[in-house]
């Protein structure tokens, strides 16, 4: 997918016209993104979706192959091109920068079941299965499927929001959303509490355990065994906020495979989130594993 990044000081209302400050074009979507981050953290990662036959897709596996990411599995469509994204950045001075999205799917939404059918002899060979709402829904079933077949972890990240079924949550071991995604889930605004009001509801859906990513006030876990809270990291420059559930997402789905306890998982996931937000960009943005440590030992030693 490629990313259209718009900053502006105001968001125009109806019939109104506003000058924009910036706008910058770059590679990246919540599957690539999410994929470039877990390459840069060290991890073994393979990137399975639809591209159009276009620049904008060549740019996309380029920035994805030189992350480290395995791109042999991208499938090219003939007539639609490659998803793109608008990204509206409101920054006001003195103010955190909002963040606003419209995605147009393209070539993803034309992947098909039968064109991912061969992942169910080939499940065995990986650890964990990282799913987003960009492609259609009975290809998540599918491959969700495939890996609660063969013992496989899955985690979710139902973005852009949409109907969740019965049969793919029963194969989630992990299900990702942020505030916006957890209120279109169940109908209920997070203010404080909430949060762990919002992700029993969902857990009671039949996924397991649920995270609610929970910008500068940190993040929820919801487990069988029980309920953990990561504040935040504090004092983080707020320059660019695109990326940022992303590179948390990638940071969790990379140290949830190793022998980390939760509470180390989810305290790097805020690191690598916090030097995401810190930096410009959207995949640019997204860190490596030396540059998360080194940050996490400057924080420590500030």
């Amino acid at each position: 997918m490629m990313n259209q990044g718009i900053e502006t000081s105001v968001i125009p209302e109806e019939g109104q016209t506003v000058m924009g400050e910036d706008i910058k074009k770059s590679p990246g979507g919540k599957g690539a993104n999410q994929a470039v981050q877990m390459a840069r953290l060290g991890a073994d990662v393979t990137l399975i979706g639809k591209i159009g036959r276009d620049r904008d897709g060549e740019e996309l596996v380029k920035v994805c192959k030189e992350a480290g990411v395995n791109t042999e599995q991208i499938i090219y469509d003939d007539v639609l091109p490659t998803g793109s994204s608008i990204v509206l950045l409101e920054t006001v001075p003195g103010q955190k920068v909002k963040k606003r999205s419209i995605v147009i799917p393209g070539a993803t939404t034309q992947l098909t079941v039968d064109e991912i059918a061969y992942l169910e002899d080939e499940m065995d060979k990986y650890d964990l299965v990282v799913l987003q709402n960009a492609i259609p829904m009975e290809v998540n079933e599918a491959i969700a499927g495939y890996a609660y077949k063969h013992e496989v972890d899955v985690v979710l990240n139902p973005i852009p929001a949409k109907k969740l079924s019965k049969e793919l949550m029963e194969c989630v071991t992990y299900l990702i959303v942020n505030e916006q995604a957890a209120k279109s889930m169940t109908g209920i605004k997070i203010h404080s509490d909430e949060a762990r009001v919002v992700s029993a509801v969902i857990r009671g859906r039949g996924v397991p355990t649920v995270l609610i990513t929970l910008a500068e006030k940190g993040v929820i876990m919801n487990t069988p065994e029980r309920f953990y809270y990561k504040k935040a990291i504090e004092d983080v420059e707020m320059v660019d906020p695109r990326a940022a559930g992303d590179a948390f997402i990638g940071a969790f789905c990379t140290r949830i495979c190793t022998d980390d306890s939760i509470g180390k998982v989810l305290t790097i996931a805020n690191y690598t989130a916090a030097l995401s937000i810190a930096t410009e960009g959207a995949i640019e943005s997204l860190p490596t594993s030396k540059q998360v440590r080194e940050y996490m030992e400057q924080k420590r030693d500030a």
